[in-house]
This record gives C-alpha cells, sequence and structure tokens, in this order.
C-alpha cells in the first residue's frame, strides 16, 4: 500500500454540502474581518513608527570632549554700545578670562545705540560662570543699560530632532527690557547631559538646562553701579539619553498571527453560540406546536 502524506494534514476539509451559511455567520465574518483590518493596521503604523526610549544613569556620557562643553549664546543689549559689551568667562579650575573675543561678533543695533553678541565657546566641565558686562571696557560707562533679550543660550551639538521635546535653549526668548537698567541679572542654571542615539547607533551629545533668575543692584567697592548678565552654571550628575528604536519585525508578525488567530477563534466561538442557541429556540418551538 503506498504511503500517503495527506495523513499528517492536521487542516482537515469539510465537504461544502455538510456546512451550513447563516446570516449571523455572516455578519459576524464580516465584523471580524473589519477588526482585524483595525488592528493590522494599528500595528503597522506602530512598526513604522520610530519610537523614543528615554533612560536616566549617573556617568559622563561624552569623554572624549576634553572636559569641555560647547556653548552658544546669542544677546542683544539694545542701549548699551558694542565696544562696552564683553564676554568674561570664570570657573572653579581658576580660569579667569576678560573679554572674550574668538569666535565671537558684535552687531551694532539701533544706528549704534545698542549692540547684539553673539558667540562661541568652550567652558570646563565644573561650576563657574560667564557674564556679559563692561568690564573689558577701556572706559567704564557712567549708567551702562543692561536691559537685554536673550534669542539662545545652548550646550553641545544642536539636535535637530522634533520629537524630543526638552529644554535645550530655556533661556530663548527671555526679554528683560523692562527692568531696572542699572540692575545686574543672575541666570542660575543646572546643566543636565543629554545624549541622543538614533537606529544606527550614531550618538550626540547635547545638554538641558533649568534655569532660575534673579535681579538685584550691584554696588562696587567705590560705591558705583556696576551692572552685569551673569550665567553661574552646574553640572548634574545625572545623564539623561535617549535612544531611538523600532519594533523588531519577529514580533510585528508574532502580533498579527494573535490578531488573526484570536479574532476568529473568538469570533468562532461566538458564531457557534448563537447557531446552538437558535438550533435550541427552533426546537422549543416545534415543540410547542405540537
Amino acid at each position: 500500500m503506498p504511503f500517503d502524506f495527506r495523513r499528517f494534514d492536521i487542516y482537515r476539509k469539510v465537504p461544502k454540502d455538510l456546512t451550513q451559511p447563516t446570516y449571523t455567520g455572516a455578519i459576524i465574518s464580516v465584523c471580524c474581518c473589519l477588526f482585524i483590518l483595525f488592528l493590522f493596521l494599528s500595528e503597522l503604523t506602530g512598526f513604522i513608527t520610530t519610537e523614543i526610549v528615554n533612560e536616566l544613569y549617573v556617568d559622563d556620557p561624552d569623554k572624549d570632549s576634553g572636559g569641555k562643553i560647547d556653548v552658544s549664546l546669542n544677546i542683544s543689549l539694545p542701549n548699551l554700545h558694542c565696544e562696552l559689551v564683553g564676554l568674561d568667562i570664570q570657573d572653579e579650575m581658576g580660569r579667569h578670562e576678560v573679554g572674550h573675543i574668538d569666535n565671537s561678533m558684535k552687531i551694532p543695533l539701533n544706528n549704534g545705540v545698542g549692540c547684539r553678541f553673539e558667540g562661541q565657546f568652550s567652558i570646563n566641565k565644573v561650576p563657574g560662570n560667564f557674564h556679559v558686562s563692561t568690564h573689558s571696557a577701556t572706559a567704564q560707562p557712567q549708567n551702562p543699560d543692561m536691559t537685554h533679550v536673550i534669542h539662545k543660550l545652548s550646550f553641545g551639538d544642536t539636535l535637530q530632532v522634533h520629537n524630543v521635546h526638552g529644554a535645550f535653549n530655556a533661556l530663548g526668548g527671555a526679554d528683560r527690557l523692562t527692568s531696572n537698567p542699572l540692575a545686574s541679572h543672575d541666570y542660575i542654571l543646572k546643566i543636565v547631559p543629554t545624549v541622543y542615539e538614533d537606529k544606527s547607533g550614531k550618538q550626540q551629545f547635547s545638554y538641558q538646562y533649568t534655569v532660575a533668575n534673579k535681579e538685584y543692584v550691584a554696588y562696587s567697592h567705590t560705591g558705583r553701579i556696576i551692572p552685569a548678565i551673569w550665567f553661574r552654571y552646574d553640572l548634574s550628575p545625572i545623564t539623561v539619553k535617549y535612544t531611538e528604536r523600532r519594533q523588531p519585525l519577529y514580533r510585528f508578525i508574532t502580533t498579527i498571527c494573535a490578531i488573526i488567530g484570536g479574532t476568529f477563534t473568538v469570533a468562532g466561538i461566538l458564531d457557534s453560540c448563537i447557531f446552538t442557541a437558535s438550533e435550541a429556540w427552533k426546537k422549543i418551538q416545534l415543540g410547542k406546536m405540537h
């Protein structure tokens, strides 16, 4: 007797003349297919979309930076001449630089009455400050006006990512034009290292920061008012990491199989219950007629 490979078929077919179509079964089948289509499209959208996962850990993420952080500052002082504006940098490692000029630019405003300062510089990864003042001017003005607008203050790389909303430029748009012209401004920054890793494994190192500020009038030892705009910073030991992830293909296939199998199984049970109840009701009605 020849070997019949068909005996391994676990999906035995039932002849059509032994099956019975019903309106209830048709309705359940249509609803079942629509439900599967909806879940399939939802899972497909989730599979295509890149997910951003964030985590926190204690470490210095950018060990190749040489202990430096790049800073980008853009600030306008509409009532202070450009020859009076300067940037000073100092920190706990002993750095004390007055009138930093590297990679900086001063743009006159209001026909030379005001000034817009744009600069890129680096700071050490230790507590310190940098401030915009008239300290580097050859002659100190009598009443320097420190009212200002901060257009940008950022640290590290600029992240061109739309789905990460962080405080990378928390002071951007800060307007102090209506404050006391002779007042000093203290911005206390807590800098948080931030890493963004894309799907290819490429990392970008940036920094978010929180800010608190106060305004006061400062006097020198001679009794003169010498206002300044201070940015005092400290680094957080906590690093925030954002990682791009996409759902694995095997998980997507598994989910789709579970959706199809589960939906048809539940629909089959529901249809069977309705059919059995309908047949039982028909028998009861026939019994009453006899």
